[in-house]
């Protein structure tokens, strides 16, 4: 198995603050499918990094190929509403308990 970092770019910096009602009703479709991710094992953890210069989301994700990666952006509903871009890196050495 291989390991990547999802970098979930919101739309702007206050994003988290400033969200209208459609916003987060697509936050909250976002968030029930990276949990559904999690219950299969495939994303041991996500969540959103509190960064001072603008918040956005961290996923890591544990699946085959890079293939793989891209093709679970296509169900991501904060992806495919055009809200939020993302960004995905592999990671070549991975330390777990």
């Amino acid at each position: 198995m291989n390991y990547y970092f999802f970098k979930l770019i919101p739309p702007r910096g206050n994003f988290h603050q400033s969200m209208s009602e459609d916003e987060t009703k697509i936050m909250k479709k976002h968030g029930v499918y990276w949990k559904e991710l999690q219950d299969k094992g495939i994303a041991p953890v996500f969540g959103p990094v509190l960064d001072p210069k603008g918040v956005w989301g961290l996923g890591i994700i544990e699946i085959r190929s890079e293939n793989e990666a891209f093709e679970l952006t296509k169900c991501d509903p904060a992806i495919t509403s055009g809200l939020c871009t993302i960004e995905i890196y592999p990671m070549h050495a991975v330390v777990k308990k």
